[in-house]
């Protein structure tokens, strides 16, 4: 809803969430999502804790909307690089751009899972917008990976994570591959990992890109 069409309620309202959305994620800043604590921030923006829970629920609540924020930004970042055929390199950029530009919003999503939390439908519906995004990148790539023997033939009867894209094979070993080492090393460089080990991540980081790029 356009904010000129909103009553000054529903905009009360909407500034409301977002304080508290922004207290939370100080909170997670400091302690994890584990330790997000609605009394906590309902102290600290002066309001009673039933006060607050008229505008999230519970916990989970608050965090689905927080994880919901966290993968709609990435799916938008992704499916407009693919839009701009960015190639495998924009597409990689995007993601490191994303994930330094906040921390923990990248922790929130790809890092340890908050324990007893499940994610609704709608959430699952929008990380498969980030893969199909990915997929697209990596279809349009050349040279295509080979889809040999091995893990490409099994990923060709395994392939649910693909929410029905219609990749082949070696497509998809391209864009697991993509996943998972970008990632990695995503992980390690935000937990500071790399810390004294002498060699600048970016350039690590750059250097898997290119062998991506280049089919290895």
């Amino acid at each position: 809803m356009a904010a000129e069409a909103m009553s000054p309620r529903e905009r009360y309202r909407s500034q409301v969430r977002a304080d508290i959305k922004a207290r939370a994620w100080e909170q997670i800043a400091k302690s994890g999502a584990s330790g997000l604590s609605l009394n906590a921030i309902a102290k600290e923006l002066g309001m009673s804790g039933p006060a607050l829970y008229r505008y999230f629920g519970s916990r989970d609540e608050l965090i689905t909307e927080l994880i919901r924020d966290a993968y709609r930004g990435l799916a938008d970042t992704f499916r407009t690089a693919a839009d701009s055929r960015a190639g495998i390199e924009g597409l990689a950029r995007a993601l490191r751009d994303w994930a330094l530009d906040d921390p923990q919003r990248y922790f929130l999503v790809y890092g340890t899972p908050v324990p007893g939390y499940h994610a609704p439908e709608d959430i699952t519906a929008i990380a498969q917008e980030i893969m199909a995004a990915l997929l697209d990148v990596c279809a349009a790539a050349e040279p295509e990976a080979p889809a040999s023997a091995g893990f490409t033939a099994h990923l060709a009867q395994h392939r649910e994570w693909a929410g029905g894209h219609p990749a082949s094979p070696g497509v998809l070993r391209r864009a697991l591959a993509f996943w998972t080492r970008m990632h990695g090393v995503l992980s390690l460089e935000l937990a500071g990992q790399f810390t004294g080990m002498g060699f600048d991540p970016e350039r690590l980081f750059h250097a898997e890109v290119a062998e991506l790029a280049s089919g290895r």
